[in-house]
Formats: structure tokens, C-alpha cells, sequence
């Protein structure tokens, strides 16, 4: 199943960038989608690049009945996002993977950062694979609703942080 979520946030991408390598920022997120418990890992790279790498168990009940015997009473959650440093206009790159242990459930894909006037675009984009004979495509829908729905209280918890802590906005 295809996933591509644009999420429009009101600061420069290099606000955003900042805030997305802020680990303060990344447990407020996490917390956001539901997470029973967390880890989070930031690591800077050269040239501005960076790595973010969260584990967090969630609750299984936003998953339909139907399927929620082949994930259990609670998903475990690992996500990567490795970033690059920022290209001339602020835009940037990145690769996402997220993997549900104990599920064959995997979403792979990109992410970027998109100037947009004095906002910015943060675009989610991958594939949702579920390696289970005849019941792929539900499973596949129901991991992609829960990532619609994690990416959704992401981009509050990133309206707030950008209005709280400065979007890099001149007035």
C-alpha cells in the first residue's frame, strides 16, 4: 500500500529541521501517538545531517478487531529517519523505515522538507508491506491508518512546538 502524507508546518525548514533533530521534541511526538513507553535517539552527522531513531510500544486498539490477532495486544514500534544536511535552499532529504516487531509489517520510504514561502512541507512517503498470505491488504490498510493517524498528532505536537520555541519566521 502506497503512503504519502504532506504535512504543512509554519516555520523555515530550518526551524523544522532543528526542531525534528530536538530530542525534546521527538519524546513530546512520541508521547502524541499513544506510546505506552519509549526510547528515543538523536545523532548528529556531518554537514547538518542527523539520525533519529525511536522505539515505543503502542496500544493495538486503533486496529480492527479482524486483524488484531496477528499483531497481539500491543505494537511494538521501531522508526529511522536518517536526514542530510540542508541543500541551499533549506530543502532536505531523508529515508524512513518503520518496522512493527513481532508483526511482518514494514513501511519504507523517503521524507523531505519543502520551503514553501515562510512555511514548510514535511512529506512522509513510502510503501506499506505486510508478508502475510491472504490477509496482506488488511493488515497493510490498518498499519497505514495508524501511521496517518501517529503522523496527525505529530504535526499538532509540531504546530505547537514551532509557535512555542520559534519557527525562523521574521516578522
Amino acid at each position: 500500500m502506497h503512503l504519502h502524507v504532506p504535512l504543512d508546518l509554519a516555520g523555515t525548514p530550518e526551524a523544522v529541521a532543528a526542531m525534528l533533530a530536538d530530542p525534546a521534541y521527538v519524546h513530546a511526538k512520541v508521547r502524541a501517538s499513544g506510546a505506552l513507553d519509549q526510547q528515543v535517539d538523536v545523532v548528529a552527522g556531518e554537514g547538518g545531517a542527523f539520525t533519529v531513531t525511536t522505539r515505543r510500544s503502542l496500544p493495538t486498539d486503533q486496529i480492527p478487531a479482524n486483524v488484531r490477532g496477528f499483531v497481539g495486544s500491543r505494537l511494538d514500534v521501531r522508526q529511522v529517519e536518517a536526514w542530510e544536511g540542508p541543500a541551499p535552499d533549506g530543502s532536505r532529504r531523508g529515508t524512513v523505515v518503520v518496522e512493527i516487531t513481532g508483526a511482518p509489517v514494514r513501511l519504507t520510504g523517503t521524507s523531505s522538507l519543502t520551503p514553501a514561502g515562510d512555511r514548510t512541507t514535511l512529506t512522509y512517503e513510502g510503501e506499506v508491506k505486510a508478508a502475510i498470505p491472504l490477509f496482506a491488504a488488511a493488515v497493510e490498510e490498518a498499519a497505514g491508518g495508524a501511521i496517518r493517524t501517529a503522523l496527525g498528532a505529530e504535526s499538532a505536537v509540531a504546530a505547537r512546538w514551532l509557535e512555542d520555541h520559534g519557527s525562523g519566521v521574521q516578522p
